[in-house]
């Protein structure tokens, strides 16, 4: 064999080797920028397609093998729609364990999306990215809202999202309230059915009334210890959760409790989840009043 010879052949099996270690970081996909950069020409990329060495799986984005997992899938449509795109809708909520996938057409989201057969594509020019499993993709919060925001997306399904979501950690109640996206109305309204415990409905109310003169937080007063609490107002919210508020003996209780406190100089406002859900800007506005009198 001529010294050439083996020079080609020990050049194509490193260029291989770059190659497979590219496709492994990246569920098997990649697009003509990854295979340009281990050192593949278009020419060379198109000799392999022939070869049935490399697989197309949209313009410009092919796979290792004829065949590529879920995420692999995810990542070429991601791919194919350039830079800035993210996956978003149901495939988001598919990648971040929020939904079982349906083997529909997956979702991205880019600044100027492209048209492929396949893919499913949403213009945004606020695209929000995170990277879950290696994959661009919308953020938990904003996957959720993007859904809320899809009237042909059933509450039922929604609701399964949503809940997911909070078993996992993945978002918290205050900031499904406190979010002004599209479709975060319609997450709201679910969320008012929720019965949250009581540091979850305190998060929220914080949450709600940043920017507003700084209250304590649970702080002894006397024999009772307030939700929220302005001294320099003679101010105390109170949060009234369902699940700590709701029967007979707690409201009577919280009547002996704001009538003393009344008594000693102490206004006292009281906020719902409800109020907070589906009201927050009324109820901020509420507080914020209180405050200024």
């Amino acid at each position: 064999m001529s010294r050439e010879r083996r020079e080609t052949q020990t050049d194509v099996v490193k260029l291989d080797a770059r190659v497979a270690q590219v496709a492994a970081r990246q569920w098997g996909v990649m697009d003509l920028d990854d295979l340009r950069g281990c050192g593949l020409s278009q020419q060379t990329v198109a000799a392999r397609v022939r070869a049935g060495r490399l697989f197309p799986r949209f313009r410009g984005v092919f796979s290792l093998l004829p065949t590529v997992p879920l995420e692999g899938a995810f990542l070429a449509a991601v791919k194919a729609c350039g830079a800035g795109a993210v996956l978003s809708h149901s495939a988001a909520a598919v990648l971040w364990g929020l939904l079982k996938w349906d083997f529909r057409d997956p979702e991205v989201t880019a600044p100027t999306p492209r048209i492929h057969p396949g893919i499913r594509t949403h213009r945004s020019a606020n695209v929000e990215r995170a990277f879950h499993r290696g994959i661009p993709v919308t953020p938990p919060l904003r996957t959720l809202i993007d859904l809320a925001a899809t009237p042909a997306v059933p509450d039922q399904q929604l609701r399964r999202a949503v809940n997911e979501a909070l078993n996992q950690r993945l978002i918290k109640p205050h900031e499904i309230i406190t979010t002004h996206h599209r479709g975060a109305k319609r997450l709201r309204e679910l969320l008012a059915t929720a019965v949250p415990t009581r540091n979850e409905f305190e998060d929220a109310v914080n949450a709600l009334l940043a920017g507003l003169p700084t209250a304590q937080v649970n702080p002894e007063q006397g024999r009772y210890v307030p939700d929220f609490l302005w001294p320099e107002h003679k101010l105390i919210l109170e949060a009234d959760s369902e699940q700590f508020h709701g029967h007979i003996l707690a409201r009577a209780y919280d009547k002996t409790r704001q009538a003393e406190l009344e008594t000693s100089g102490w206004r006292v406002e009281r906020v719902t989840w409800r109020q907070l859900t589906r009201e927050p800007t009324r109820t901020r506005a509420r507080v914020a009043e209180a405050l200024r009198r």
